[in-house]
């Protein structure tokens, strides 16, 4: 806590969970009844410095990571993994500052980014297709974020060593009518799993420079995977979403182009089409894709360069409604589907993307 706490709090923290010879703080820790150390790696020197974690200049904050992170130590075998408060959205001079004047004593730089941007309405779940534009091209907003803070990483770090950890990101609606504003409760719809989509290939695409990336919140809080009443659980159409991008994990990028027709709306533009690919250990490749356009089926033909497959799989997330979610009496509203719209042809693969889509496909 850079905001308010001590470094001598932080230090002793640290020394109580991770300490695994004797000392007064490891000692607190058996007296209270653990005696083996906790193996935690990944620490956030400080949250939102700039913002709710002390509105601080990103001069003043550079220095108190300084400061701070110097007592980060490493304890035993478990190794820190020190990440620094980045910036807010799109600003750049913070980054910079950060990365001109620490970052040898940083593992990764945390970037925000909510897009909480609607033409009429906030609701997450009674919006328009105005509203469905403006979410998702406020989301692609990442896109430029990434490239960016990147580029400024790339002048001091240009050995990629620094992470850039994307930590908080995702879809801002109003809270459901009759809850806490507090609780930031809110509902998740067929336009937020495009959102995470949409998100993942750009973090995929990017995957040099972000090598972490989380919804802050997992359960009842914003973009959540999982909603829960009393005894009852449902999962979000995000939760779909992160379950059919699991082929990524542990694969290694493959470099795509995308020439996209564009979704026009109202004078307004943007790409109807995200992608991102991988091959795994198998030499299966997973192409993932959504198709941003609320009601137009999209055509897509991909050029297979340096594999020959002979068959193509996938599933497919998507409704007929914009505003499609589950709820506790219809949890399963929105799940993924067979995807039957794919075929290959002569070494040329060919994919007929339903109006606001998530496709996964797999080939071999």
């Amino acid at each position: 806590n850079v905001g308010s706490g001590t470094v001598r709090e932080m230090q002793q923290w640290i020394e109580y969970l991770t300490l695994d010879g004797q000392s007064p703080m490891a000692d607190l820790r058996r007296a209270n009844g653990r005696e083996e150390p906790w193996a935690i790696r990944f620490w956030g020197v400080g949250n939102e410095n700039w913002g709710c974690g002390g509105r601080m200049r990103p001069e003043y904050y550079v220095d108190l990571f300084r400061r701070y992170s110097t007592y980060c130590r490493d304890f035993g075998e478990n190794k820190l993994y020190k990440v620094a408060c980045g910036p807010n959205g799109a600003n750049y001079h913070w980054t910079e500052t950060l990365m001109r004047e620490a970052f040898l004593q940083m593992d990764g730089l945390a970037l925000h980014y909510y897009c909480r941007r609607g033409r009429k309405s906030s609701s997450a779940t009674e919006f328009g297709e105005d509203d469905w534009f403006a979410q998702l091209k406020a989301a692609l907003q990442m896109e430029e974020m990434v490239s960016k803070h990147s580029a400024i990483m790339d002048e001091h770090d240009p050995g990629k060593r620094v992470a850039l950890v994307v930590d908080e990101w995702g879809a801002w609606h109003e809270v459901e009518p009759g809850t806490n504003p507090r609780f930031l409760y809110q509902q998740n719809s067929i336009r937020d799993a495009l959102v995470a989509g949409l998100t993942l290939n750009i973090f995929n695409n990017h995957c040099d420079r972000v090598r972490m990336a989380e919804l802050a919140q997992t359960v009842n809080v914003l973009q959540a995977p999982i909603l829960t009443q009393d005894e009852k659980m449902l999962l979000t159409p995000t939760y779909h979403v992160f379950e059919m991008y699991k082929v990524h994990h542990d694969a290694t990028m493959l470099p795509l182009d995308i020439i996209s027709t564009a979704y026009e709306y109202e004078g307004d533009a943007i790409p109807a089409v995200s992608a991102s690919a991988s091959r795994n250990a198998e030499g299966k490749v997973n192409i993932s894709l959504c198709n941003l356009h609320a009601g137009q089926e999209m055509d897509v033909e991909c050029e297979l360069s340096g594999m020959t497959a002979s068959s193509v799989s996938g599933h497919v997330l998507t409704a007929k409604k914009i505003t499609a979610h589950n709820t506790f009496d219809q949890p399963e509203s929105v799940k993924p589907a067979v995807f039957t719209g794919a075929r290959i042809d002569n070494g040329r693969l060919y994919i007929q993307l339903p109006p606001g889509a998530v496709v996964v496909l797999e080939l071999e």
